[in-house]
């Protein structure tokens, strides 16, 4: 695994560990899928609360700002695109 990978699979795994937290989901990690949709009721199945309390949390945690709902349509649908988010402003 090259180090880009291990860092993406790091970054994965914090958010996932930052979306159990903020939003005191019953998953574990590893049940979180990185492709999965987190508001589709296929995926995870966040609601409207869970995108705000989502989006303060990765602002914390990782310094992502989202500045309004186009932005967050785009970053918020699944584990990879909040992580290619977080890598973008790094």
């Amino acid at each position: 695994m090259t180090d880009t990978e291990n860092t993406q699979k790091d970054l994965s795994q914090r958010v996932k560990e930052v979306m159990i937290e903020e939003l005191m989901l019953q998953e574990e990690v590893a049940d979180i899928a990185n492709d999965a949709p987190l508001f589709d009721p296929e995926g995870i199945a966040l609601d409207s609360v869970d995108a705000l309390q989502l989006v303060v949390g990765l602002e914390k945690s990782f310094g992502l700002k989202i500045s309004d709902a186009e932005a967050a349509k785009k970053i918020l649908l699944d584990v990879n695109s909040i992580v290619a988010a977080i890598q973008a402003i790094k």
